[in-house]
């Protein structure tokens, strides 16, 4: 009698391990999230790296210390701040 390759036998100890592997493994974490980015505080200030003419760089470090003030200051006042 010849055999039937037809159907596939099955393994009653590795149906019996994938069911409990399916019931007793935990669900993926899902991925985090990176956190989202503070609101701007005012009256913090940021440093940034900024190219200026030299002419321009020139003529508010004149008058010596507190050029990044005048800089500063000169932007606030043209943007309305």
């Amino acid at each position: 009698m010849p055999i039937d390759r037809s159907r596939r036998t099955s393994d009653p100890r590795k149906a019996a391990e994938a069911a409990f592997r399916s019931v007793t493994t935990k669900p993926a974490a899902p991925a985090p999230t990176a956190p989202a980015a503070p609101a701007a505080v005012p009256g913090i200030r940021e440093s940034v790296t900024l190219r200026l003419d030299s002419a321009v760089l020139e003529h508010f470090q004149k008058d010596g210390p507190g050029w990044q003030d005048r800089i500063n200051d000169a932007l606030r006042k043209l943007v309305g701040a």
